[in-house]
């Protein structure tokens, strides 16, 4: 209900105070109108992705009927200029269909001699397709001792079981790198005419997890072993066991990837699966190491920091899954970018504008410094992005002030003053970046694969699916592929040395 004159002070500097309270109350109900108001935009958005891809079919089929349309009706001729076109890859497989002329000439009947020929190259596709392999082992006995001897039978992937490890490797990248559900797999394979079902496949990904546990254990080590690291996290649906709903587990990442500081050392990720979001989760995880850790403002992260882990904070945007956080949730923790954003996209405010031109311009040094050596970037950071620093130093604290405590720019600025050590770190170091871009890029998948998936089914499989989206994501960064290397992986790894195990990791892989 809204005041009467009556009830008004007629204190001046009361009034004042009361007018503030209130345009800041005001301000931060806008706030919270515009971002339930983006979160309904994003689910409804899903609606104008059908129907755009709708269009886009149309489209193609319109381009298609257009094309046949412009066929000439006789044979077509060739043009005297074509348009380029890149050349086929020369590691594709060629099979050569040869046309034979005539014998004999078609005019006088003469003898034909070969002058020359011409080759018409055209790009094809031959589906996927199942095999039987056949270990055929001889027994063989000694006509004078009667000693019968045979070849041992090689290691299976899985004991006692039919998979071949080609097989085993797609099921595994098809459920975790092109996001596709175990049962949607098992109806493609009953179209090529073999029955695998959902239970068996699940199965088989089971077993193979198992398999290739000491190959995550020598990627953790590998990982934990960087001086620097990344770090985020995300939620997985976890089915709930007789309860006929999901609950929430996460998803963390880690992230070693040095090559923007010019490093050497291969990128890797490693994640692991925990059924809440305690802070002693990731004091567990990162038990082993010792250095910088990029991360976003969550609090269990806190614990951490001192004489071993050294906080680097995040300057970027990148939102988590705004759709599965609260306001509250949102307004806790995050990136410093992402807060004056959301308050320019909603209020269209000029001191947050100002904010993010501040930001722009560290961003733009980071573009001319990504990939030189760590003594060129701290050299560059030092002369150009310190200024940039302390200028935008100058300017949080000339604002804040000016602004009600309770409105969420001046949230925005606290948290930036707040963090102002860990976010600036990254001047002084060349090692270090400006953000925790690397561990965001790394959940994408996850993101994607879960709306397809849908839910983990227990704790238990949330671990399997940690490994494996470890192996998978780590081969990714290192440019190989993984549907080849696991395949070649989970053929050798039951007879490799323990000890050697690491020198199958994805970037020690070579092609046959």
């Amino acid at each position: 209900m809204s005041p009467d004159a009556a009830s008004l002070p007629d204190d001046i500097a009361l009034l004042k105070a009361m007018l503030i309270a209130a345009g800041a109350e005001l301000e931060q109900l806008r706030m919270q109108v515009a971002r339930l108001r983006r979160m309904a935009f994003g689910r409804s958005s899903e609606k104008l992705t059908h129907q755009a891809d709708q269009l886009e079919l149309g489209l193609e089929e319109r381009e298609a009927e257009a094309a046949i349309a412009a066929m000439p009706a006789t044979t077509r001729t060739r043009e005297a200029a074509k348009p380029y076109r890149q050349p086929l890859p020369d590691h594709l497989p060629r099979t050569d269909v040869v046309h034979e002329a005539p014998c004999v000439c078609p005019d006088c009947g003469g003898a034909m001699r070969r002058m020359g020929e011409d080759v018409t190259k055209q790009l094809d596709y031959v589906p996927a397709s199942f095999r039987v392999v056949r270990h055929v082992r001889p027994r063989l006995s000694c006509r004078s001792c009667e000693r019968i001897v045979q070849a041992p039978l090689p290691s299976m992937p899985i004991e006692r079981g039919r998979p071949g490890a080609g097989l085993l490797a797609h099921v595994l990248v098809s459920k975790y790198a092109d996001h596709l559900p175990l049962y949607r797999q098992s109806g493609i394979y009953t179209r090529q005419g073999v029955d695998l079902a959902r239970s068996t496949l699940a199965d088989w990904v089971g077993r193979s997890a198992a398999l290739l546990d000491p190959l995550v254990d020598a990627l953790e080590r590998h990982v934990m072993g960087g001086a620097t690291l990344h770090a985020d996290d995300t939620p997985v649906p976890v089915l709930a066991p007789g309860a006929g709903r999901t609950r929430t587990g996460r998803l963390w990442t880690y992230v070693r990837d040095e090559r923007g500081a010019g490093g050497e050392a291969p990128p890797a990720v490693l994640f692991r699966y925990a059924p809440d979001r305690k802070g002693e989760r990731p004091a567990g995880h990162l038990a082993r190491f010792r250095g910088d850790l990029h991360a976003d403002g969550y609090a269990g992260f806190d614990r951490l920091y001192g004489e071993r882990i050294a906080e680097v904070a995040c300057w970027a945007e990148q939102p988590k899954v705004p759709a599965m956080r609260s306001i509250v949730g949102m307004a806790a923790e995050g990136h410093v970018r992402r807060k004056f954003f959301d308050v320019h996209a909603a209020t269209g405010s000029t001191t947050a504008r100002e904010a993010l031109d501040h930001i722009a311009g560290l961003y733009d040094v980071e573009q001319d410094v990504r990939g030189q050596p760590p003594d060129e970037r701290r050299h560059v950071r030092q002369a150009r992005t310190r200024p940039m620093l302390d200028a935008f130093r100058q300017w949080l604290d000339a604002t804040g002030p000016k602004l009600s405590r309770r409105s969420d720019l001046a949230v925005a600025i606290r948290y930036a003053l707040t963090r102002w050590q860990a976010l600036t770190r990254y001047a002084d170091d060349g090692r270090l970046e400006i953000d925790n871009n690397a561990a965001e890029r790394s959940l994408r998948g996850v993101a994607l694969g879960r709306k397809n998936w849908l839910f983990a089914g227990s704790d238990q499989g949330g671990h399997r699916a940690a490994g494996i989206y470890s192996l998978v994501e780590t081969a990714r960064l290192n440019g190989v592929d993984p549907e080849a290397w696991l395949a070649d992986t989970i053929s050798r790894i039951a007879d490799y040395p323990a000890r050697r195990v690491a020198e199958l990791l994805p970037w020690n892989y070579r092609p046959a």
